[in-house]
């Protein structure tokens, strides 16, 4: 790998200003550039234009979404960009339909991604504490854990044939915000995933 597309999915509010994803989308452009990769970077609070958008992610040898955790899922503003950039992107430059065909009914849904030799990561900002995960006792998630609750946008990258890299995850981040250990943590997960350009 040598290339990697970073998504700044944060939308901004009067309350929260983004400034967790901003300085974590620093932190892995440092560590990527000081590692030899080459870095493109999109935040949803830029103008993009779609096949731009779409060149970047077939540019691309992993793709890093840094997103806060909105009502359980992403912003607003990047699903929008996933319905304009990611349905663009089905005339076989991300894939090739959903990958079934009338001659060959043995090729399954989801099986039409272009993108096979690519990653892709989710790094993500969370209110919800870290024990309100993996824990049957934990009513609200019913044991579920955050790659479950984050099902669908690990089956949008799989539908254009990526493969994921761990998840990295800051817990509690409004009420109990332990930020320079995220920091440090994050400098180690980017080192595990990114550990030099190839």
């Amino acid at each position: 790998m040598k290339n990697v597309f970073i998504i700044n999915a944060h939308e901004q509010y009067e309350f929260s200003k983004g400034e967790l994803n901003h300085s974590l989308v620093e932190i892995a452009r440092e560590h990527l550039t000081g590692a030899g990769y080459e870095t493109q970077l999109t935040t949803m609070a830029d103008e993009y234009d779609i096949d731009t958008e779409i060149e970047r992610h077939r540019w691309a040898d992993a793709v890093l979404l840094q997103t806060p955790v909105n009502w359980m899922g992403v912003p607003w503003s990047f699903k929008r960009y996933m319905d304009f950039v990611y349905s663009f992107g089905m005339d076989g430059r991300l894939c090739d339909g959903d990958g079934r065909t009338r001659k060959d009914p043995s090729r399954q849904y989801g099986s039409g991604g272009v993108l096979t030799d690519r990653k892709y990561m989710l790094s993500l900002t969370f209110n919800a504490p870290r024990e309100s995960f993996d824990d049957p006792s934990q009513e609200f998630f019913a044991g579920k854990g955050v790659d479950d609750l984050f099902l669908p946008a690990h089956l949008n990258f799989r539908f254009f044939g990526m493969s994921s890299l761990p998840t990295f995850v800051c817990y509690d981040v409004m009420k109990n915000p332990d930020i320079e250990n995220d920091f440090r943590r994050f400098r180690d997960h980017l080192g595990e995933c990114f550990p030099g350009a190839s």
